[in-house]
């Protein structure tokens, strides 16, 4: 593919300096509206060394408001030992713009295969990186700059003759210039394997400055106003669909189609036949509770020691007991060692990202654990119910979790996921209790009685949600709690046993 490319293009000067004061100010103004539409915008610069990608930036950046975008430059994966004490992609989540500002990747996420081939990121992770943002309106626009191995040799020699420049050319940059045929294989693999529809690869070719200049603002402008336009089609739309830039239509029907919500007559019942009857003596609750309790703690120094993380999440409805097992599962703990994440309502600068942008952001340090007092799940369980999320948004969030949690598992982490589960009249009897108890009323609010009105609308969504994103890694555990001792003894046994055998202490 790549030597199918005319890198003789070239632009004289006077037309280069006729073309780019027009193709900035084109630039800026789009800047501007993209700000106020709130779309975000990704650019991102891969490419040969010697390539120019410094230069091009730059050229890219001249005419835009500064306040406007950030330029982040990634290191080669191999050198960025920090990073290893979490999953890849987390570095690059983080790094995503906010709504109505540009990011700009001086190399990027595929760094992360191209430098290391042997990681554990795949081309499929990236994709659905790349079209998980893309769906949630951001806009990506992939450069590869290619140049010729000779031209390279030339850039190289170059450099290394300059003063000023040599400090960039070590032993490393000449080998994969000896290396230039065999890397050009694992750059036609990227190429192919994730240009997609929603983030397609344009290849600048190089050789010539003024040329690679044009073709990279003019390439940038044309995608930003052809956002613009689809923004605007969309607001003129009557009925709210998903949005026009993620796939072709017939795509989108398909992905529409498989990720349809079970009839509840029709989906199969999880909660509803639970027999929520289960209890546990008292005499025996306090006996088995300080062994887990010692038990877990002796296996946080063995994550510790292997470094591997933990994630623990809690759902359930309101005032099923999901703070009372949490403080039993930490009560023995090393403080230093975990960390306990409430997920309220998002701020305003979460609101601008991404939803799991701030999960992805909350994920441990390598040998640490987390435990989430409600999680990334309430995407397709309170916004779907309360309409905060719409039915495309919801619908697509059970794969984009499923795709999320199995990066964490690649990476290691130990994955416990808890749905503890009440019937209405106990939650009745709890709320009561807290509203008359002075010490416990701080508890109940007007906004839990309201969420009781839709106990089923709740419950058919939490089905739903523990059909679609109960997997082998990452599997569900419906904890019956209308007991609470019975609850946080199940919660602590099979922490432990989950935690035993991924550690190798029981047999597999």
């Amino acid at each position: 593919m790549l030597e199918k490319i005319d890198l003789s293009r070239k632009l004289g000067k006077e037309e280069y300096k006729r073309m780019t004061p027009v193709l900035g100010e084109r630039l800026g103004s789009l800047q501007r509206k993209a700000r106020d539409r709130n779309i975000p915008v990704i650019i991102l610069f891969e490419g040969w060394e010697a390539s120019g990608k410094g230069t091009l930036m730059n050229e890219l950046i001249l005419p835009l408001d500064p306040r406007g975008f950030r330029v982040h430059y990634v290191h080669s994966s191999a050198d960025d030992n920090q990073n290893a004490y979490w999953p890849p992609m987390r570095r690059f989540w983080a790094l995503t713009p906010p709504r109505g500002r540009i990011g700009i990747f001086s190399r990027s996420w595929y760094r992360l295969i191209l430098d290391k081939p042997r990681s554990i990121v795949t081309y499929e992770d990236i994709s659905s990186f790349e079209r998980q943002l893309s769906q949630d309106g951001c806009l990506i626009v992939k450069f590869f700059l290619h140049i010729s191995k000779k031209e390279q040799k030339k850039r190289l020699k170059r450099m290394d003759e300059d003063a000023a420049s040599t400090w960039r050319v070590s032993e490393r940059e000449w080998e994969d210039h000896k290396n230039y045929d065999e890397t050009v294989k694992l750059i036609e693999e990227m190429i192919q394997k994730t240009d997609k529809a929603y983030a397609p690869w344009t290849i600048v070719e190089s050789n010539d400055k003024r040329y690679a200049t044009v073709k990279i603002l003019t390439t940038v402008a044309d995608c930003i106003e052809r956002r613009l336009e689809q923004e605007e089609r969309v607001q003129n739309l009557t009925s709210e669909q998903p949005f026009p830039s993620v796939a072709s239509t017939k795509e989108e029907e398909a992905i529409d189609e498989s990720e349809k919500p079970i009839p509840s007559s029709l989906a199969p019942s999880v909660l509803k036949n639970l027999d929520l009857d289960k209890q546990l003596e008292k005499g025996e609750y306090k006996k088995k509770l300080p062994v887990l309790q010692n038990r877990l703690r002796e296996l946080q120094y063995e994550l510790y020691k292997v470094r591997r993380p933990m994630v623990v999440v809690f759902e359930g409805p309101d005032a099923a007991g999901k703070g009372g097992c949490i403080k039993r599962l930490t009560q023995r703990l090393d403080p230093r060692g975990y960390q306990v994440s409430p997920t309220a309502s998002p701020n305003d600068w979460e609101k601008a990202h991404h939803y799991l942008w701030r999960f992805w952001d909350a994920f441990p340090k390598a040998g640490h654990i987390c435990i989430y007092d409600r999680s990334w799940y309430g995407r397709v369980l309170v916004e779907r119910v309360e309409g905060f999320a719409a039915e495309w948004e919801w619908r697509r969030a059970y794969e984009e979790i499923n795709e999320m949690e199995a990066q964490w598992f690649d990476y290691g982490c130990i994955i416990l996921k808890f749905w503890l589960q009440i019937d209405s009249d106990e939650q009745l009897a709890r709320f009561t209790e807290r509203q008359r108890n002075p010490d416990r009323n701080w508890k109940i609010t007007p906004e839990d009685w309201r969420n009781r009105e839709k106990w089923s609308a709740y419950e058919e969504a939490a089905e739903e949600m523990i059909l679609r994103t109960s997997t082998t890694f990452a599997p569900w555990t419906i904890v019956q709690a209308n007991d609470k001792e019975f609850a946080r003894i199940k919660v602590l046994r099979k922490t432990v046993d989950v935690a035993e055998k991924a550690l190798g202490f029981k047999g597999q």
